[in-house]
């Protein structure tokens, strides 16, 4: 089966047990989470289920361009903040204000745009004046699928980030070839997980959860997120075949990856949405994990 069918079997299994039913989608970048999101809405609101679906990217939730350079250079010995992209660089008040009134069901609601081709491919969010994409309620949505890379990632304890800078850090750094004073500082890794306290807030309106997963490489020599880098390039490629050539070179997409790596070893093994030990939910959450080839084909299904 393909991953729109495990997805949207996954929604309409336990949609009856909620309403508006919230779903996260957390996968690398180039995942296809996107193309994804876009395919289940289209399906969903289909017959036979003829269902109100509504989709949030938290990409779209990123701070205007104006409060990312603010972060960038009120944290100047941060390199992890020298763009979009880590927690601290969204707009979380925002993100809860529009789930908030997607639960609700009782009023419309107009959803962010962030347009990542702009200021070079730094991008920038639009305008909320009405012109961008509203969901007319009531009556309430069924579903909501809420996207992007980052979440479900919950903060770790002092002890676990130690043991994972000394461990895995060290290792994905060699096997990528990244030098440490490319990637931060202890301490910044460390303020990127304070900052991850505030996305709890985001995360107590999920209901279930589906991760996609790159498929393990063959070899201990390479590193498991090699691919991201492959799959980002090519996302770039195509927006860019889209707008005209508007967004980022290939040595940008690079760095720009590149940051966010510290972000999948650090956070993304606790991205289930589980018991965190930082008190991240009081009630439990059903998810799917889906492991993918290179092609993003299926090749193995998890449950939880």
């Amino acid at each position: 089966m393909t991953a729109l069918e495990l997805i949207s079997g996954f929604i309409l299994e336990h949609l009856e047990e909620r309403r508006p039913l919230f779903v996260a989608l957390q996968g690398p970048q180039g995942s296809g989470k996107s193309t994804l999101s876009a395919r289940l809405q289209s399906d969903l609101q289909a017959p036979p289920h003829s269902l109100r679906v509504a989709v949030l990217s938290i990409d779209d939730l990123y701070l205007p361009h104006e409060g990312l350079v603010s972060l960038a250079t009120s944290h100047s010995g941060n390199i992890l903040w020298k763009g979009r992209g880590q927690p601290g660089t969204h707009d979380v008040d925002l993100g809860v204000q529009i789930l908030s009134a997607l639960k609700h069901g009782d009023s419309p609601v107009e959803l962010p745009r962030f347009d990542k081709s702009a200021f070079g491919g730094e991008g920038d969010r639009l305008p909320m004046d009405g012109s961008g994409p509203t969901i007319k309620q009531p009556p309430p949505v069924d579903v909501v699928i809420f996207e992007g890379w980052c979440v479900g990632f919950n903060p770790i304890s002092d002890e676990e980030l130690l043991s994972r800078w000394n461990g895995e850090w060290k290792d994905e750094k060699q096997k990528l070839g990244l030098k440490s004073d490319q990637m931060g500082r202890l301490d910044d890794i460390k303020a990127i997980n304070e900052k991850l306290k505030d996305y709890l807030r985001l995360w107590s309106y999920v209901d279930i959860f589906v991760q996609l997963r790159p498929l393990p490489p063959s070899s201990e020599e390479l590193s498991q997120y090699a691919i991201i880098y492959k799959w980002r390039l090519e996302q770039e490629h195509n927006m860019k075949s889209l707008n005209g050539g508007r967004g980022m070179s290939d040595e940008a997409v690079k760095s720009f990856v590149d940051r966010y790596i510290p972000g999948y070893v650090f956070f993304g093994k606790a991205g289930l949405i589980q018991e965190s030990g930082q008190g991240s939910t009081t009630r439990s959450r059903k998810g799917m994990v889906l492991t993918l080839d290179e092609d993003r084909r299926v090749v193995s299904i998890a449950t939880f």
